[in-house]
């Protein structure tokens, strides 16, 4: 007899074919990931974003200048799809793009009066939760660095 893949002891192609060798086999361990480690694994992937979306809306939730922004009553459906944006932003699962297609941030956004002032308060909320969350310093900048952009991206007015 010959050791075979996954240290099961048999008769080659044979055995392999025969549902006895499935059955009595360990599968193959998981394949390490040699690649690179994403920004989304680095940070502690969905907690972390979970815990940064969550303060941030807790601030824009008795915010006078962006709570009148979002039509629906209950802030959670919004809650959720900046959450999986932002997993999927920065490297997580694509659950975002699987439910609402490309993102299209500025389309989506174009209903809403986005001024300087209310960047301002959304940037605000925004630093608020990553100061709680506490990342390292050079995630903790990278994370800002985008959404400052992100924030002044969304800017379509400039009139209060």
């Amino acid at each position: 007899m010959k050791v075979i893949s996954w240290g099961c002891v048999g008769q080659g192609a044979a055995l392999r074919s025969s549902p006895l060798f499935h059955a009595g086999c360990e599968p193959p361990p998981p394949r390490r990931h040699d690649g690179p480690v994403s920004f989304y694994d680095e940070i502690g992937g969905e907690e972390t974003i979970t815990r940064i979306v969550a303060r941030f809306y807790a601030g824009v939730a008795g915010d006078e200048v962006l709570r009148p922004m979002y039509p629906e009553e209950d802030l959670g459906p919004a809650e959720e799809r900046f959450r999986l944006f932002l997993m999927q932003y920065w490297g997580g699962p694509t659950t975002y793009s699987e439910r609402r297609g490309h993102p299209r941030l500025r389309m989506r956004h174009a209903p809403y009066p986005v001024d300087p002032t209310a960047r301002d308060h959304w940037l605000r909320h925004f630093r608020d939760a990553l100061d709680e969350v506490a990342l390292p310093p050079e995630q903790d900048q990278q994370f800002w660095d985008y959404v400052t952009h992100a924030a002044q991206f969304m800017v379509n007015t400039m009139e209060s």
